[in-house]
């Protein structure tokens, strides 16, 4: 696309400065022309004009000069046939000069002068305008002295064919063409080869190592030593299929001593498997609430909009004739409105982002998270008591989603704080885990809404505020980075809730 942009604007640029070029040349020529023949006007020596004339015309590249008088008749041409015959003053190469009223114009643009046509034999031709003008020389002149008041005692008209400028304009055309076809070979072919190199073979070899490990030989080794997407591939593969070895391995001595280790693994198997439901759960969720969520969003909209306008119309009416309808439809805007709040939050919490992971500053982003709800706050009466960690490491994560589940804790704090308080913040390394505990001075967590917190549309709050995903969504942002999060303490004086995040995520 780019490289026949290219072509276009070459072939473009050089027809243009060719035929640039060839005006300019026909001007000079024509200048030539009137300063050659000026001193033989003055002298009236119609001769000296006719050789002059006659000479300039036999170069190549000039087909005709004409020289008009003021009343347009033709009183020298390099064509003798002409001589002495009348130009019509609508004619293409006269009525530039000519205006309505009659006056004649001395002072003409360039591009005015030039005209292009074709012959009666068919040739494109350019031709170019000159007026003569009335200089003091002429007028005072005593041999054929012309009136002062007149600006233009005629014009000289060059005609010249535009054959040759069309060939090479042709031939470069063909050879500009001919390159751009050639490059595009060559950048096809490099392409393939690129391709057939760098791009098939080590899928071709990905997919010699997929077969191997679906045959059940989990010991191959890809090995593909690039560090491109390829070679990240292949490592990440590598590292699946050494442990899914090291897995198979342990399976069999479980198999060999599953009586010693039955109980040491029930409680890790209990944990996992309430993961993997959980995450299920919100993979299920997750279909579902797209494709629910868009269907009800412009029912609800159209729902609220026209209680919205009915309740207006009513109150114009006689708002107190209408006063229990006008209740009515307030009821029915509210639960809308609410029901609109709900799918969003359906849509929030199906929203499939791709992730952008690197190293963050866990501290910058808690604070940017206490920012963006810093009002909420202020409203509240709620202070934040602050202890981070001096030497926490950066850790590898989407800072987007880290954030949005910083900001979804602390609102939850808030919402359980409807008389003020302390949210203090604490922060520590070990091991190479980050810990990030949020403490509130709410009511606590009962102990049969504990196991289901995580769970989605469970809610605590009262009055139909909450709709029971936040901290599904959190939940979810946790364990995508391969941490946890979990109640560490709650009472009737506050809870708190710890998150667990590793520094690099394998």
């Amino acid at each position: 696309m780019f490289l026949t942009a290219y072509t276009w604007f070459t072939t473009s640029q050089l027809r243009e400065n060719l035929s640039r070029s060839l005006s300019r040349n026909s001007y000079e020529l024509s200048e030539i022309v009137v300063g050659s023949t000026r001193h033989g006007m003055l002298l009236n020596r119609k001769e000296d004009v006719h050789q002059i004339i006659n000479t300039i015309g036999q170069q190549p590249g000039v087909d005709r000069i004409r020289i008009y008088n003021k009343t347009g008749e033709i009183v020298f041409s390099t064509d003798s046939t002409e001589i002495g015959k009348m130009a019509d003053s609508d004619a293409e190469a006269c009525i530039v000069c000519h205006l309505s009223s009659g006056e004649i114009v001395s002072d003409l643009p360039a591009d005015q002068m030039m005209r292009i046509f074709t012959s009666e034999s068919g040739s494109q031709m350019l031709g170019l305008i000159h007026p003569i003008n009335n200089e003091k020389d002429c007028y005072t002149s005593e041999c054929h002295a012309h009136e002062k008041s007149k600006s233009i005692l005629g014009v000289v008209d060059i005609i010249v064919p535009t054959e040759s400028m069309n060939q090479t304009i042709a031939e470069n055309n063909k050879n500009i063409i001919t390159g751009a076809l050639v490059i595009t070979s060559l950048l096809s072919g490099l392409t393939f080869l690129f391709i057939m190199q760098y791009i098939n073979k080590p899928i071709h070899r990905l997919v010699v190592g997929i077969k191997e490990v679906s045959n059940g030989n989990l010991s191959y080794k890809i090995n593909l030593d690039s560090n491109d997407e390829f070679g990240t591939v292949s490592n990440e593969f590598d590292t699946m299929t050494e442990k899914l070895n090291s897995a198979y391995k342990e399976l069999h001595e479980w198999s060999e001593t599953l009586n010693d280790k039955v109980e040491q693994k029930n409680a890790e198997l209990k944990k996992i498997y309430e993961q993997i439901t959980q995450i299920e759960k919100l993979a299920s969720l997750g279909k579902l609430s797209a494709t629910v969520a868009h269907e009800l969003n412009n029912p609800l909209e159209g729902i609220l909009t026209f209680a919205r306008v009915i309740k207006k119309k009513l109150e114009k009416q006689n708002k107190d004739e209408h006063k229990e309808i006008i209740s009515f439809l307030d009821v029915i805007g509210d639960e809308s409105a609410r029901c609109g709040r709900i799918v969003k939050d359906l849509l929030l919490f199906s929203r499939h982002q791709e992730e952008v992971r690197h190293p963050a500053d866990i501290t910058y982003l808690i604070e940017k998270a206490l920012l963006l709800i810093n009002h909420h706050f202020q409203i509240n009466k709620i202070t934040i008591e602050k202890n981070y960690a001096s030497d926490l490491p950066p850790v590898t994560c989407d800072p987007q989603k880290i954030e949005q589940a910083l900001v979804a804790l602390l609102m939850n704090a808030v919402e359980a704080m409807s008389s003020g308080g302390v949210i203090r913040i604490d922060s520590s390394v070990n091991h190479g885990k980050v810990y990030i505990e949020i403490t509130d001075q709410g009511k606590g967590i009962e102990d049969k809404d504990l196991p289901y917190i995580f769970e989605p549309f469970y809610s605590t709050k009262k009055e139909q505020k909450g709709t029971g995903l936040g901290l599904a969504v959190v939940y979810g942002i946790v364990t995508s980075h391969g941490g946890t999060i979990s109640v560490k303490e709650t009472s009737s004086k506050g809870t708190t809730i710890e998150i667990i995040l590793p520094v690099e995520i394998t």
